[in-house]
């Protein structure tokens, strides 16, 4: 009985020591490492950004946490995201490949793909399909006006009353993307824009949850049917509907006339025909186009809600920004993205929106492609990379006013617009994303369009604004109401 006893003891002994992982030698400092758990119960499952900042006071810029058996480096501040996203840029340019929002997207697109000959040459079809396409080009200033006036004619039908504006600006983000993908824009209230978005919306909650949280940690808990399968659930709709646009596309299209990126990446597939082990395939196209419908949806339509609120809220912000567009515009009837050159202030107080907004805290997660050191540490090839973009977004020193909404924080003492290097919430890097130049364009037309237009206004029952966003993937305002009118009759 006895030495029953102690044989059991030495098997759980063993059994602990084999599920608790040990740091490698020199590998980033961290909490106290727990048999199958790792360092989870340091992390708040619902919204654990305050806990990354609690922890880097105590370990530092660079530290390491365990997510079940899964190790992660958190890098904190300028320096050291600096040195990891650009200096060493393609031995961080991974992404890990067992984790939930791998599971949703298949393990395909261009996002969440890992570094390799496949990414490489799918983000370089995307850059040159999108520029074809108008980034940067008088065409995508018009399809953005073009969506304006839909924005325009639903405030003036809401003109003397509140509106929430949430379904408005992710409508009309979706519908700009849309255009650039699938060559079409849909009503605010069709079906097909309304599934996607609220299954976005959905995943992008759902991705770094509690149970996301728990679906990495714990593999064994996978196949059973807990609430994160609701997002392959959403994923499945989604696909479902890209394959409607893609049959569409393959019975109306005319090979070497492409209408829009889902028309040139069938001319591609068509190219590559002959080729065995080519990357490109429609299953590929499918998870590509909503990636990049995703991406230029969520993010851009969470900034602008951010910043409507605080223009409403700060209304003395919102009328220099409207005597600024004034002078500038004059007579012009409709602004130009070259506009932006001329209004130092309105730049200024688009890029502390997008500081304020710090829309996608955590970035997207990375991976070392290769052994590699980082601020003296040493980082085994395929540790996941958490970058904390909400640590340099805040960073003492890096900003005049860190922890408050300021337009000086991008205003030097002539009052011109600069761009401190502490900006980068689109990342940096080789995984910079890929449509930061059609969404500053949207912020700028779509903002200076509607304050050249309205006066938005906090309305008088909807007591103290709350600014703390819901915690996801992506940071959302929480709902809210505005109220309109129109500026000449003030």
């Amino acid at each position: 009985m006895f030495f029953s006893i102690i044989l059991l003891c030495v098997c759980v002994v063993v059994l602990i020591l084999q599920f608790t992982p040990r740091r490698p030698k020199n590998f980033p400092p961290g909490p106290t490492i727990l048999p199958l758990l790792g360092t989870i119960l340091n992390l708040s499952l619902e919204n654990p950004l305050k806990d990354f900042e609690k922890l880097r006071k105590t370990y530092g810029n660079v530290y390491s946490l365990y997510i079940g058996l899964t190790p992660a480096v958190i890098i904190n501040g300028v320096k050291a995201i600096k040195e990891a996203m650009v200096t060493k840029s393609t031995d961080f340019a991974g992404r890990p490949q067992d984790l939930f929002v791998n599971q949703t997207t298949q393990k395909k697109g261009v996002i969440l793909m890992d570094y390799g000959t496949s990414w490489r040459e799918h983000r370089r079809f995307a850059l040159t399909t999108l520029r074809n396409f108008g980034l940067g080009k008088n065409s995508m200033e018009d399809r953005i006006h073009g969506e304006i006036q839909y924005i325009s004619n639903t405030l003036e039908e809401s003109i003397g009353n509140t509106i929430s504006p949430q379904h408005m600006f992710h409508n009309a983000s979706s519908n700009i993307i849309c255009q650039v993908l699938f060559g079409k824009r849909y009503d605010y209230g069709d079906e097909f824009i309304t599934k996607i978005v609220n299954c976005f919306t959905e995943n992008a909650k759902l991705a770094n949850g509690p149970w996301a949280m728990m679906y990495d940690t714990f593999p064994m808990i996978r196949g059973l049917p807990l609430p994160f399968t609701k997002a392959f659930k959403n994923a499945e709709i989604c696909v479902s509907l890209a394959n409607g646009l893609l049959d569409e596309h393959k019975q109306t299209r005319v090979p070497g006339e492409p209408r829009d990126f889902v028309d040139c990446y069938l001319d591609e597939l068509d190219k590559r025909s002959a080729e065995e082990d080519s990357s490109f395939s429609e299953k590929q196209l499918i998870i590509f186009a909503l990636d990049l419908h995703f991406a230029g949806t969520d993010t851009t339509s969470n900034t602008l809600l951010t910043g409507f609120l605080y223009l409403m809220t700060h209304p003395h912000i919102q009328e220099r920004c409207q005597q600024e567009i004034d002078k500038v515009l004059g007579g012009k009837p409709l602004a130009s993205f070259e506009d932006r050159h001329d209004m130092p202030y309105m730049q200024a107080v688009l890029h502390e929106v997008q500081r304020v907004a710090n829309t996608v805290p955590l970035s997207v997660f990375h991976s070392t492609t290769k052994d590699t050191e980082l601020m003296g540490y040493s980082i085994p090839k395929g540790t996941m990379i958490i970058p904390s973009l909400t640590s340099v977004l805040k960073e003492e020193g890096q900003w005049k006013f860190p922890n408050e909404f300021n337009p000086e924080n991008f205003l030097n003492n002539q009052g011109e617009f600069f761009k401190p290097e502490a900006f980068m919430p689109f990342s940096a890097g080789a995984r910079m994303c890929l449509g930061e130049s059609l969404a500053r364009m949207e912020l700028f037309l779509i903002t200076v369009t509607l304050l050249r237009k309205f006066k938005f206004i906090w309305p008088e029952d909807a007591g103290e604004p709350d600014y703390t966003p819901v915690y996801g993937v992506t940071l959302t305002p929480r709902p809210y109401r505005i109220k309109v009118q129109h500026r000449e009759t003030l």
